[in-house]
């Protein structure tokens, strides 16, 4: 079992050791990697198609990164809302069904490029509001270990 995240953008300070933590945590269940894109540039007042481009170059970057055996969730806030106890129990059926591993995308503040959201197997929501991307992906990170330790009817706190 291994977990890739992968996410537009670079996390620092006080956020960047909140997610290392969790990868610690995480990786007692499982490999895990967070991988970072880097961001294309994107000019204050862009056009529809200066946004679509380079939403393009972010998606061939990271679909370089997903095989076709792996299971993948695109993270958008229009994606499926699930309980933490279903996706716990998604995490693992995706782990159990010969998935050589579930990668986990992450886009930039302008979202996803059309390719990833077609290669995605799920598209997951933790909701519409809007949150920074840093935050959000401790967020990611802190679901899936409680997913863990739901699927190992492990005490954690709600």
């Amino acid at each position: 079992m291994k977990i890739d995240v992968i996410v537009v953008g670079k996390t620092k300070g006080s956020l960047l050791s909140s997610s290392d933590e969790y990868c610690k945590m995480i990786s007692k269940y499982t490999d895990i990697s967070v991988i970072e894109i880097k961001e294309e540039r994107i000019p204050a007042k862009a056009s529809d198609a200066q946004i679509e481009s380079a939403l393009n170059k972010e998606a061939q970057t990271i679909l370089k990164r997903i095989s076709e055996r792996d299971f993948v969730y695109a993270l958008t806030p229009e994606g499926e809302m699930l309980s933490s106890e279903v996706f716990s129990f998604d995490l693992q059926n995706a782990f159990n069904t010969g998935n050589s591993k579930v990668v986990f995308v992450i886009g930039s503040s302008y979202g996803l490029g059309k390719e990833v959201y077609k290669r995605a197997n799920m598209h997951l929501s933790f909701g519409k509001m809007t949150f920074p991307h840093q935050l959000f992906r401790v967020m990611l990170l802190e679901q899936i270990f409680r997913a863990f330790k739901i699927a190992n009817n492990e005490t954690y706190h709600k």
